[in-house]
């Protein structure tokens, strides 16, 4: 299948499901993922209209969604899920980059020490708490998001595959489909004049694309992080969120063909 889905204003926009899941399969048009739609055109709100979308996650702090607040379609009905809880034991990406001068390698610092953390920060906890639960009680599509559609975006849809039986490989797979060099290549413009906007310091193209990618020891880390404080995974998912067999059973049965 076609997992990427080209839309004028919203960025990285992608169905992940229709993968295997030990004898069964993923559904496909039932789970999205994508960065925020602040920007998106009349037409990419019409399609997303067409997606039956019944639960919307937006995983961006207060701030984010204040600077750019989410565009819907005519009618939206769908259950949006989000928080403003403080963000009490991460270094906000801003803090970062405004108190630094990024380079490739300290933006792989700060990654692999949010991945460690995320996790099990509160405002999280209850995002993804309330997450698994609009599974188990819609019918329709959901679209998960955050700015870039990357890493928040990319942890809470790799817990869901693996909620669902999908293998680590094609977890990790569908989390590098965020590396599409052809969609770097015409963002980076826009990235960069934001960065001197909001920072008031120019970012070399190399630190950007860093900054726009991701890699698969930035989700090595999160599972094992889960792993060191509740033995697995499934541990994690179990304890920290309440998915025991019941829910996840629940899970299966509204996500797996």
């Amino acid at each position: 299948m076609t997992r990427r889905i080209a839309l004028d204003g919203i960025d990285n926009f992608r169905d992940f499901g229709d993968y295997a899941a030990g004898a069964r399969r993923l559904r496909p048009g039932r789970l999205f993922r994508s960065g925020h739609t602040a920007r998106a055109s009349d037409t990419d709100l019409a399609k997303l209209a067409d997606l039956g979308l019944a639960v919307v996650v937006d995983l961006r702090r207060a701030q984010e969604r204040e600077r750019e607040p989410a565009r819907r379609w005519p009618g939206f009905a769908a259950t949006v899920i989000d928080n403003d809880m403080p963000q009490e034991g991460l270094q906000e990406w801003e803090q970062f980059v405004a108190a630094s001068d990024p380079t490739p390698g300290s933006v792989r610092d700060y990654m692999l020490g949010y991945y460690g953390k995320a996790p099990f920060e509160p405002r999280y906890l209850d995002l993804y708490r309330r997450y698994f639960q609009a599974l188990v009680e819609t019918e329709g599509a959901v679209l998960v998001h955050c700015a870039g559609g990357k890493d928040r975006t990319g942890i809470l849809c790799a817990l869901t595959h693996h909620a669902a039986g999908v293998g680590e490989a094609d977890i990790v797979a569908d989390y590098l489909l965020t590396n599409d060099m052809e969609r770097f290549a015409a963002r980076l413009p826009l990235v960069s004049q934001l960065t001197r906007e909001r920072f008031g310091k120019t970012v070399s193209d190399e630190t950007l694309l860093a900054v726009m990618g991701v890699q698969a020891e930035y989700l090595e880390v999160a599972f094992a992080a889960m792993r060191s404080r509740h033995g697995s995974v499934d541990g994690y998912l179990d304890q920290a969120l309440g998915l025991d067999a019941g829910v996840r059973e629940a899970i299966h049965e509204r996500l797996l063909l």
